[in-house]
């Protein structure tokens, strides 16, 4: 609520739209599309593989892949990859949100109709998950600094030095609460469907990112970015919305801590492997 929008809003004061790239956006979207329909699909179809499709897709890119992008490969990696968070969590959301609503009409359309109750506006609903996709602590200190941006105004010194010690304490501050968080979870009997899962996130997502990315031609730091953010461990907005729907919720957590775990490793890799791609 205050490190994380100091850190965005000022990061995207100063960007022009037109700097701004959304091809890159667009590839890795192609990309989750493939990866959440697989695993739907390989799920059953029903709320459980919903879910798990999300969890396998949504990486966390604030808490963990701001600090390390930003710190690994600078100012102008970090402004690629607030373009991706911008609409990162108000796309995945939305779109997870709009196939849970549709699955649990079919489920209770009949329990509805018996008991008289009137049935269920998906609209209403999607039209939550959009504006809480929005009004939220991420992408709406993106949308302001960007708009503030536009204006040709520069922040005056006496709130930007504010902002840039908020901003600089993110990083260390974000990393020690997902280690905090971590100490907290009880993986237990979830371990192997966790670890799968946790594999197929940290791994063979941004495989998919990469292949998708690479066949259309993207090459660069556009790429390295995608690529990397697609590595980041579970992000924390699944459990939040398996909560939400009551669904898979202690699996959700221990893929959640595992791939967070496991990220110590498969970051590092595919780190290592996308400085490859030159």
């Amino acid at each position: 609520m205050v490190l994380t929008p100091a850190l965005l809003f000022r990061a995207m004061s100063s960007v022009h739209i037109e700097q701004l790239n959304f091809e890159p956006v667009a590839l890795y979207f192609v990309a989750i599309g493939i990866v959440y329909a697989v695993v739907f699909m390989a799920q059953g179809r029903n709320t459980r593989a919903a879910v798990l499709g999300l969890a396998v897709t949504f990486s966390n890119t604030v808490m963990i892949g701001i600090p390390l992008i930003g710190l690994a490969y600078g100012q102008a990696a970090l402004v690629m990859l607030l373009t991706l968070i911008s609409v990162h969590a108000l796309i995945l959301l939305t779109s997870a949100t709009i196939v849970l609503e549709v699955l649990e009409a079919r489920q209770i359309s009949a329990a509805r109709a018996t008991g008289g109750a009137p049935p269920r506006q998906i609209w209403q609903t999607v039209l939550m998950a959009v504006r809480s996709g929005i009004i939220h602590p991420v992408p709406l200190p993106i949308i302001l600094g960007l708009l503030f941006a536009q204006t040709g105004l520069l922040i005056p010194d006496v709130l930007d030095r504010p902002l840039h010690l908020l901003g600089n304490a993110f990083g260390p501050v974000a990393l020690l609460l997902v280690g905090a968080t971590l100490s907290q979870v009880q993986v237990g009997p979830h371990l192997r469907a966790a670890l799968g899962i946790s594999l197929m996130k940290n791994l063979m997502l941004p495989a998919v990112v990469a292949v998708v990315c690479w066949l259309a031609g993207l090459r660069g730091l556009n790429l390295t970015v995608m690529i990397v953010a697609a590595s980041m461990p579970v992000g924390a907005n699944v459990f939040l919305f398996a909560q939400r729907y009551q669904v898979a919720q202690e699996l959700v957590t221990a893929s959640m801590a595992v791939s967070t775990a496991l990220g110590l490793l498969t970051i590092t890799l595919v780190m290592s492997l996308v400085a490859l791609l030159g």
